[in-house]
């Protein structure tokens, strides 16, 4: 009976920690939302949804601790409660970003460069969330691959949106604006800036996430640096 109970509170830790996922990107896809909308409402319902990002955080690194410490587990089973354990830890800091895309959209009131395409970026960084969290789900290892190979994309997505940010801003006649103006502007540009490599540090937890998922399966470090 303790065997059972043991064994279903290994199922209950997969399932919840599936169910932090759903509500980190929720919380991502709201601040895309706010920050496309300029929608303060939006924005404000993502900074103070916060807390329950870090609410089932807290929750599940102590159903973590609760099993090692009680339960003592080994080989496949220990690789899946340290891998769950950094995988909270990933989307909590998603969460964080996530939040961010809040704070900027209260901060911005205008379009600036709206040549870079900020919803590509983060419907890339969603679809990698949402493949990643499909892989430690299914044991699908494939998947894990995908999600680092899409990572490469991503880099070169924001790479390229920070340059034409910076293009841009150096081939603004500043000599035409007012001192407020000219830092209004580079305040934009600095936000803007922000958005995008937050939207990289997305990716980035997402790979991780694939490569804490793979070595759970696989019980190889190959996707870990």
């Amino acid at each position: 009976m303790a065997r059972k109970s043991y064994q279903q509170q290994l199922v209950d830790l997969r399932e919840n920690v599936l169910y932090m996922s759903e509500v980190v990107m929720e919380r991502l896809r709201l601040g895309l939302n706010a920050l496309e909308q300029k929608d303060h409402d939006l924005a404000q319902e993502v900074i103070e949804g916060d807390y329950e990002v870090n609410e089932l955080y807290l929750g599940l690194e102590q159903d973590c601790i609760d099993l090692l410490a009680l339960q003592q587990p080994v080989a496949s089973d220990l690789r899946m409660i340290a891998a769950s354990f950094k995988i909270i830890t990933d989307l909590e800091r998603i969460g964080d970003l996530a939040v961010n895309l809040g704070e900027y959209t209260l901060q911005a009131d205008h379009d600036v460069f709206p040549e870079v395409d900020i919803q590509e970026l983060g419907n890339v960084t969603l679809e990698m969330l949402e493949t990643t969290m499909d892989a430690y789900a299914d044991d699908n290892t494939d998947a894990c691959y995908a999600v680092a190979d899409s990572d490469d994309d991503l880099d070169k997505l924001c790479e390229r949106a920070s340059a034409l940010v910076v293009r841009d801003l150096i081939e603004t006649e500043l000599e035409e604006n007012t001192e407020t103006e000219i830092e209004r502007l580079l305040q934009d540009v600095s936000r803007l800036l922000l958005t995008i490599r937050d939207l990289e540090r997305i990716g980035d937890h997402a790979v991780n996430i694939a490569a804490r998922t793979f070595y759970m399966v696989e019980n190889d470090d190959e996707l870990i640096y």
